[in-house]
């Protein structure tokens, strides 16, 4: 906003300040300059510590000249004493004289600033676009502050904090001001921009991230519980060094998508630590968290392979409820409902499998869901956990394994959910004719919010060269890549917004696809080659 002319002479008769008690007036210039950076034309100001009102009436003369209004918070001393109700009695004075809209709450900051919040929750234009703290000169007090006022500022507020180099005590002492200062900088680091110099007596900042109160009071219930209470979405992804590309796509799609809280329990099965470095730079959004969690020595993978770690990692994740995603989805809506589903009393959700809705050969014929995306009552499942890892065992020699062993053990005890939130062979198998897909609604997988790409990272020679399975069913990052899949260049394009970006046109890929695509056609050659000799054997 364009400066304005200055309203403000202090020495005017009217005014009622104590010249040897002017703390402010030596940083007008300074703050002149900052209101440049205050985007509201009508700003809303919010002051902490008021004194006899000199920095509110200079606020309100030349930052709210055009319109806006202030809160002045001060205890004056709980009128309790003499100079404590002068004070209050100069600061409405003062304040009255500007003819500006002004508040003045006479109670200490948490309190009054409590009160602000509360208020806030209902208002059709919350937050505060310049804030003061210039209260009380303990460290855990200003840190306090600090915490509170944040609650209040707008995205793109200027706070400014008020003698962050006091003579009066040691800067590293709990009763300077600096010390809760310093607290709150690092605990919100990554959500302003420092305004002013380290070598400033006030620093000032602006904050970058969005408003977030906080709480609801019961009077405000209606919005956003979840949200507010800061509750997370707790996935669990199982990863190894193969994969990890693969899951950054998924952790990215899931964040560029999801609102609130996410926390991401990456079971590794086998990470390089570059590997885990890359995925741990997701941790830098403040609203996500990466937990990588190790199996037993003693579990079902590591005598049978990384496809039951989804099994094995249920009694060790520290949490009671988990969505469980492979590693090779692209997320592309929401997954805030998803995460709500009411399971009913079933240990699970899950989604009909497109290949073999009604399961396959060796199986009792039922209802059958894919793993690839499972909602987990973690609390419920463990009472039953060894059932379920003794059919694991059991079924190892099962066509789909894993998949097999949790649609036995859950047969009745899982909930569908729409195929959007687990869209499978699209653009290959989901259209292709079949008796148990025929009675299927296949419509929501149109514009999924979750994208399965089913099938094998490199798939064989046989499978490409089939002329009555096309397109094959392939993953993006193989050398045939996904050819039907009509998500494969959005999912490329996620790849580029994480750590492996440029990827795919890298020399490294080229050569991992040439190999993978030698080694699809010598093994063809090698099972072409024993066909014959066992035919001959035969004849």
């Amino acid at each position: 906003m364009p400066l304005k002319m200055s309203n403000f002479d202090e020495a005017t008769p009217s005014f009622n300040f104590t010249a040897t008690q002017d703390w402010f007036s030596f940083n007008i210039e300074t703050w002149r300059s900052l209101f440049k950076f205050v985007q509201s034309p009508n700003p809303r100001v919010l002051e902490i510590g008021s004194w006899e009102g000199r920095s509110a009436v200079f606020l309100l003369t030349e930052l709210c000249a055009g319109g806006g209004e202030i809160v002045c918070a001060d205890h004056f001393d709980l009128m309790k004493t003499t100079a404590g109700r002068e004070r209050y009695q100069k600061v409405v004075h003062n304040l009255s004289l500007t003819g500006k809209p002004f508040r003045i709450l006479d109670e200490f900051s948490v309190p009054a600033l409590m009160t602000l919040l509360r208020e806030e929750m209902s208002s059709t234009n919350p937050g505060y676009d310049w804030i003061y703290v210039d209260g009380s000169h303990e460290a855990d007090d200003t840190f306090l502050d600090g915490e509170l006022v944040w609650r209040l500022a707008k995205q793109g507020a200027v706070i400014v904090f008020d003698d962050y180099h006091w003579d009066k005590e040691p800067e590293n002492s709990i009763h300077h001001p600096k010390r809760g200062i310093d607290a709150f900088l690092t605990l919100h680091a990554g959500e302003f921009e420092l305004l002013s110099s380290p070598l400033q007596y006030q620093l000032v900042l602006q904050k970058t991230s969005e408003m977030r109160i906080g709480f609801l009071s019961k009077e405000n219930i209606d919005h956003g519980l979840e949200n507010v209470l800061g509750y997370s979405i707790h996935i669990a992804l199982t990863v190894d060094s193969a994969y990890a590309m693969a899951a950054a796509v998924v952790i990215r799609s899931t964040i560029v998508h999801t609102t609130g809280r996410l926390t991401f329990y990456v079971v590794d099965l086998g990470l390089t630590d570059e590997d885990r470095g890359r995925l741990e730079g997701f941790s830098e959004n403040r609203d996500v968290t990466i937990v990588f969690i190790s199996l037993p020595t003693n579990s079902i993978t590591a005598k049978h392979g990384a496809t039951f770690a989804k099994i094995d990692m249920i009694p060790i994740l520290p949490v009671e409820r988990v969505l469980y995603l492979d590693a090779d989805v692209l997320v592309r809506a929401n997954l805030q409902p998803l995460w709500a589903t009411d399971l009913k009393r079933n240990s699970i959700a899950a989604v009909t499998d497109i290949g073999f809705p009604m399961g396959h050969e060796g199986l009792q014929r039922g209802s059958y869901f894919n793993a690839g995306v499972i909602l987990m009552n973690l609390t419920k499942i463990r009472h039953r956990f060894n059932v379920l890892k003794a059919t694991a065992e059991e079924m190892m020699q099962s066509k789909f394994r894993d998949q097999d062993a949790l649609n036995r053990h859950f047969m009745n005890d899982w909930l569908p959910l729409s195929l959007k939130w687990n869209a499978q062979g699209l653009g290959t198998y989901a259209s292709l004719p079949s008796p148990d897909r025929a009675s299927m609604d296949i419509s929501p997988m149109q514009d999924p919010s979750i994208v399965h790409f089913t099938g094998p990272v490199s798939p064989a020679l046989e499978h490409v060269l089939n002329p009555y399975v096309q397109p094959y069913t392939a993953k993006p990052w193989g050398y045939a890549g996904a050819p039907g899949n009509p998500y494969k260049e959005e999912w490329w394009k996620l790849v580029d917004q994480t750590e492996w970006s440029g990827w795919r046109t890298s020399e490294a890929y080229c050569k991992a696809n040439a190999l993978a695509k030698d080694k699809a056609i010598r093994e063809a050659v090698e099972r072409f080659q024993q066909k014959i000799i066992e035919s001959h054997i035969t004849l």
